[in-house]
Formats: C-alpha cells, sequence, structure tokens
C-alpha cells in the first residue's frame, strides 16, 4: 500500500514545479499535529500542499503525501499506522471531504499516533459540529482566490506589497503612484476581472471559462452533497438557484419571489438552507446583518456570486455596477467583515461606509458619515476619500 502511495507520490512532486508562492503560504502555522486547509475549489490548495511537502526539510520516506478519494485505500488510519510505523512524521491528506466519516478517523490518528496531519477540503466542510469534535483538536485556515495583486505577480513575473485595508483608506494616492510605476493597469485590470480569479487560468487560457463552468458544477453535484444531506433534486434546485441570482443585479432578496421561481412553495427553511449551502462552498457571498445573528434561517440583505469571474463563466449579461460591487465583497471578506450600508453600499468592521461605483460617482449619498469612502472605478489615482476601486485587490 505505502508503496504505490509513494511511488504516486513521487509522480506528483515531479509534475508540480511551480514556484509561484500564494499569500498564504508562509503566514499558516504548522505546529500544531492537526491542521486543515479549506478553500473554494480551484484557489490551489492541493499545489501549496506539494509546494510545502516538497520543501519539508525531511527525508522523502517520512513524509505522505495521499488524496482522501484514492480507491486502493482502505482506511485513512491504517495508511497513517502504517506509515507511522516507518518513521513517517508529516502525512498530508487532500479533498478529506470526499471520505466518509473522515472525522472519525482523524480523531483516531490525532489521539494514537504521533504524527503530523495536514488535511485539505471543501471550503463548505466545517468541523464546529463534527462528528469527532475536531474543532477542539484542529487548527483550520481557509484560503481565497488570487487577488489582482497576486495575478499581475503571476503575469509579469514581479513581486508587489499588499496592504492593510487603513494604509489604503488613508494613503491611497501614495500607493497608487507608487504601484503604477510597475505597470499598466488597464488591460490587467480588464483581464483580472474576467480570468483572474481561480489560479489555473495560467495552465490554460484558452478553456478557463468552460472549466470554471465544470468546476462549479463539480461542487454543486459532488462536493456539496459529501457534506450535506441533499437529494438530487436538490442539486437541480442548487443549479437553478445559481441561475437566478446570477441574472440579478445586484440581488436583495425578495424571498417569496425567489421560493416562486424555485417551485418551493412555502419551504423558507429550505431555500436558506440552500443559500448556506453555496454561501460555504464559495459559490456565493451571502450577507447578513450582524445583529441578527449567525442562524442561517435569516433573510440575507444582499446575495452576490463570489468572485467576478462566475458571472463570466454563468451569466449571459453582466452588469458593470454588480461587478464592482462583487469584487468589493470578494477582496474584503478574508479579513473584514461586511454588512450592507443604510447609506452608501457597505458598511466595513462596524466602521467605514463604503459607497462603491464610476469615476463620476458622487459623495452625495454618504456626505455627512464619518469615515465615509468612494470606491471608484475607471479611475487610477484618486483624491481625499475617493479611492480607485483596483487598489482594494492589494489587500492580500
Amino acid at each position: 500500500m505505502l508503496e504505490e502511495l509513494r511511488e504516486y507520490q513521487r509522480i506528483l512532486f515531479k509534475r508540480y514545479n511551480y514556484t509561484y508562492k500564494r499569500y498564504f503560504y508562509n503566514n499558516l502555522n504548522f505546529d500544531k499535529k492537526l491542521v486543515g486547509i479549506i478553500g473554494a475549489r480551484g484557489v490551489g490548495k492541493t499545489t501549496f500542499l506539494l509546494q510545502y511537502l516538497k520543501e519539508l526539510e525531511l527525508d522523502f520516506s517520512k513524509k505522505l503525501y495521499i488524496s482522501a478519494d484514492t480507491i486502493t485505500i482502505p482506511s485513512l488510519f491504517d495508511v497513517a499506522h502504517a506509515f507511522y510505523k516507518e518513521e513517517g512524521k508529516v502525512l498530508v491528506i487532500d479533498e478529506i471531504h470526499k471520505y466518509k466519516n473522515f472525522e472519525i478517523e482523524l480523531k483516531k490518528i490525532y489521539d494514537i499516533l504521533d504524527l503530523k496531519v495536514i488535511f485539505s477540503g471543501s471550503s463548505a466542510l466545517s468541523l464546529d459540529h463534527a462528528k469527532a469534535d475536531l474543532s477542539r483538536r484542529a487548527v483550520v485556515y481557509e484560503v481565497q482566490g488570487l487577488s489582482f495583486r497576486e495575478f499581475i505577480e503571476l503575469k509579469k513575473d514581479i513581486v508587489l506589497p499588499s496592504f492593510i485595508l487603513k494604509e489604503i483608506l488613508d494613503n491611497h494616492i501614495d500607493i497608487a503612484y507608487s504601484l503604477l510605476e510597475k505597470f499598466n493597469l488597464t488591460l490587467l485590470w480588464r483581464e483580472y476581472i474576467k480570468y483572474g480569479y481561480y489560479p489555473f487560468y495560467f495552465d490554460d487560457k484558452e478553456d478557463y471559462l468552460s472549466k470554471l463552468n465544470q468546476t462549479i458544477n463539480t461542487v454543486i453535484e459532488v462536493d456539496i452533497p459529501s457534506i450535506f444531506p441533499i437529494e438530487y433534486d436538490s442539486v437541480q434546485n442548487l443549479k437553478k438557484l445559481v441561475r437566478l441570482i446570477c441574472g440579478s443585479h445586484p440581488y436583495t432578496p425578495n424571498v417569496k419571489e425567489l421560493l416562486l421561481k424555485m417551485d418551493m412553495k412555502d419551504n423558507y427553511k429550505g431555500l436558506y438552507r440552500f443559500l448556506e449551502y453555496l454561501n460555504r462552498a464559495k459559490i456565493f457571498n451571502v450577507i447578513k446583518s450582524k445583529s441578527r445573528g449567525d442562524t442561517i434561517f435569516v433573510k440575507p440583505d444582499k446575495i452576490y456570486l463570489n468572485n467576478t469571474n462566475l458571472h463570466f463563466a454563468y451569466c449571459p449579461n453582466n452588469q458593470t455596477g454588480t461587478l464592482r460591487e462583487v469584487f468589493t465583497v470578494s477582496m474584503l471578506k478574508d479579513k473584514h467583515t461586511i454588512e450592507v450600508a443604510k447609506k452608501g453600499d457597505f458598511w466595513i468592521d462596524a466602521k467605514y461606509t463604503l459607497e462603491v461605483g464610476g469615476k463620476n460617482k458622487s459623495f452625495k449619498q454618504i456626505k455627512d458619515l464619518p469615515n465615509s469612502y468612494v470606491v471608484a472605478d475607471d479611475i487610477e489615482i484618486g483624491s481625499g476619500n475617493k479611492i480607485p476601486l483596483w487598489l482594494f485587490g492589494f489587500l492580500y
């Protein structure tokens, strides 16, 4: 068993020769015995795991990569135990959500074997209510798709800095000026909005949108059912819900209207569950008021697709205003709380009000609010509290 898995690992090590390191590469702490990496399908989790394992200063025999959906694996614990008996030290388990009852296996490995385990899984994965209570044992990191900054680095083979939100709000003029000396903005921005969120774009640019469509279908048909208890009809409803939201610009949900279009009658809880599944799977970004609590059975304030690329893969028509808001949310969501503002578009970290628009967007709606900013597309350098939209792509 181990011989076959090691040969598979050797082939993967030879095939995966990517040198670019994502924003999170040096930010993850692997001191813990059990570490999880979750994120949307296609954001580069497998590439990261192979990079990490290849560069780890251990003999080849003491580190092992396996994919949880490999049919020759009798059980995760059996593999881990055999590896441990041969003095293995670090076990990487990819796509763990595809293994039934993986929580029980991981708990057994954690409790019995002196072995470091790093696993990856769908962004929909949650250990908070898992069967084996792994939330107390594992530290889990969630990773995002490419930022605009990372896209430019990959495209131009240059190194660019990232900035925290306050730096961009306070110093956006100087930051924009210094960055624009290093690249030409217009063409890169257009390319990123349509193609640049998922790293596999650089492997096959011509068929990227088709493959992205297939990737999202796989998430709906395979990943979500592997985590949540849903039937075949529900899978079709999830696809229908994505198409409905895709055609909205942007969507402030009318729940009764959605239920009617989904042929779900008065099944409010069912609809809210579908929204939660798609939000957790990183197909939607669902924005809710924090004051209403964390329950999933709360009407969202806004529903967006997760990133701008999904619009071009799924939607026959795209409105510029929608793409601007989708981009803003996709760049802020990793480190900031986002709520719909009473005036303006977004209330960030219960402190900053953002109004998103084009270059002619005024401060009329937010002029009397403290810490308020216009985030404007179609400008390279801003002024005062008017900030270029593209700069939010440098938050990570």
